[in-house]
C-alpha cells in the first residue's frame, strides 16, 4: 500500500460490485466480526452497494463493548480508592457501569489518566512510587502482546506498585459459540485482519471445517471489505469451505511468532464473561501464575461484584448479529453517545455508535441493479456530511 486512496478507488469498487452481482445467485448472510470493519461498512455505505439478498450482520468484535459490566464496576471501585492512579485507553472512560463511568470518577477527583500505551504506565509507576498504578488491559488478541510486554517488563524491573485489570477476550471461541447457537443464521465470516496479524489464521481452519463455512480475513479499507465479501460469496456459491486471506499485505498464516510466545508466557486461557452474551468457555486471557502478583483483581479484592444489565439495552442481540442497532427501541432516543445505555453506543468500534454517527436510523434502502448504476464510495462521517449533503 502506497497511498490510502488506492483502497478507496470508486472504479475498483464498481468492478467488485459488478463481480458480486454476477456471482451471487441467492441470498447469503455474512458476519463481519470486527467493529472496525463495521464502521468502515457503515461509513462508506458498503452494505448499500451489495446485490439484493446479500446481508451483512455485525459481530462481537468490539472488546470495549463486550467487557462485562461487573468489570467496569471493578475498575470504578479501584479508581475511586486513595493513592491509586488508574490508567486506561480513552474509549473505556465513558463506558457505563451499573451507576456511573470512569469519567465520573475522574470528575469527582479520582486520578484517572488516559494513556496511549500500557508501557506509559511503567513510567508513571516509576515516577509515583507511593501510588498504585493500575492499567485497564482490555482487548482482543491484537492488544495482548503490548499488555503482556508491560507486565513482563514490570516484573524484571521490580515495579511492585504496578498491576493490570485484565479483560482480554479471544475471537475464535466467540465465533464458535455464535455459530453453535440454534438461532445462528451466519453462513460466512469476515475475520478481523488486525487479530490475524498477531495470531495468524491457522486457528480459523478448524472452525471453517466444523461449521462448514467460508472465512475470509480482510483489512479495514472499503476495497478490502468489498473484495472480502466477493471472495466469501464466491466460496458460498461454489460450496467451498476454508480460509482465504484477502489481507495478505499484512497477515501471514503463522502470525507474529514472537508476539504469540510472549502472550503465552504472561497469560493463560480462561473462561470469560462477555457483556450481553454470557460466559464463553476458554474465551479469555488471565495472568499466568508466574505473573499473578500483577493482577489488580487479587490486589484490590474486587472480584465479587455482580450487577445486572439495563433491560432497555439490546446490545447483546446486536453483538450476536441477531438485531441491528436501529431495531432497538431506545436507539437514538433514550440511548445516544452522550447518554449511552450500553457500550455499543459509546465505543469507537461499537455498531450502535456507527449507526448513530453515520445517520443510520432506518434500514438501508435497496439499490437498483449495479448493471444500471455505477458506484461512488461516499464518506458519510460527520466531518464530510456537509459537503455530501447527508443528514440524519
Amino acid at each position: 500500500m502506497k497511498f490510502q486512496d488506492e483502497y478507496r478507488d470508486p472504479r475498483t469498487a464498481d468492478k467488485l460490485r459488478h463481480a458480486l452481482a454476477d456471482v451471487a445467485t441467492r441470498p447469503w448472510t455474512i458476519m463481519e466480526v470486527c467493529g472496525g470493519q463495521t464502521h468502515t461498512i457503515v461509513r462508506y455505505g458498503i452494505d448499500e452497494l451489495l446485490p439484493p439478498g446479500i446481508e451483512l450482520v455485525h459481530g462481537p468484535g468490539c472488546p470495549v463493548c463486550v467487557t462485562p459490566i461487573e468489570l467496569i464496576d471493578q475498575a470504578i471501585a479501584i479508581a475511586s480508592q486513595p493513592n491509586v492512579i488508574f490508567c486506561s485507553f480513552g474509549d473505556m472512560l465513558r463506558v457505563p457501569g451499573s451507576t456511573r463511568d470512569l469519567l465520573a470518577v475522574k470528575a469527582a477527583g479520582g486520578d484517572v489518566r488516559i494513556v496511549y500505551s500500557p508501557l506509559d504506565c511503567l513510567r508513571i509507576a516509576d515516577q509515583n512510587p507511593r501510588h498504585d498504578v493500575v492499567f485497564f488491559a482490555v482487548g482482543f488478541e491484537t492488544t495482548a502482546p503490548a499488555n503482556a510486554m508491560a507486565v513482563w517488563q514490570a516484573k524484571r524491573r521490580g515495579l511492585t506498585n504496578f498491576s493490570v485489570l485484565v479483560s482480554h477476550v479471544l475471537v475464535p471461541p466467540a465465533m464458535a459459540a455464535m455459530l453453535s447457537s440454534p438461532s445462528n443464521r451466519v453462513q460466512g465470516v469476515l475475520a478481523a485482519g488486525h487479530v490475524c496479524t498477531v495470531m495468524g489464521y491457522d486457528e480459523y481452519l478448524p472452525l471453517s471445517e466444523q461449521f462448514q463455512i467460508p472465512i475470509v480475513v480482510t483489512g479495514f479499507e472499503p476495497l478490502d471489505l468489498l473484495e472480502g465479501i466477493y471472495r466469501c460469496v464466491r466460496m458460498l456459491e461454489a460450496g467451498r469451505v476454508g480460509v482465504e486471506n484477502q489481507y495478505a499485505r499484512v497477515v501471514r498464516r503463522a502470525g507474529n511468532p514472537e508476539a504469540i510466545q510472549l502472550v503465552r508466557e504472561v497469560f493463560q486461557v480462561c473462561d470469560r464473561k462477555w457483556r450481553g452474551i454470557g460466559t464463553i468457555a476458554q474465551s479469555g486471557l488471565e495472568l499466568s501464575p508466574e505473573y499473578e502478583q500483577f493482577d489488580a483483581q487479587r490486589r484490590f479484592t474486587v472480584d465479587g461484584i455482580e450487577v445486572a444489565e439495563s433491560n432497555l439495552c439490546i446490545s447483546g442481540l446486536i453483538l450476536q448479529g441477531l438485531k441491528k442497532p436501529h431495531e432497538c427501541p431506545a436507539f437514538g432516543g433514550l440511548c445516544t453517545p452522550e447518554h449511552p445505555l450500553g457500550a455499543t453506543m459509546v465505543s469507537s468500534e461499537g455498531a450502535c455508535a456507527a449507526y448513530f454517527h453515520y445517520a443510520r436510523f432506518r434500514p438501508a434502502p435497496t439499490l437498483p441493479s449495479p448493471s444500471k448504476n455505477s458506484v461512488e464510495l461516499t464518506d458519510v462521517s460527520p466531518q464530510s456530511q456537509a459537503s455530501h449533503g447527508r443528514n440524519g
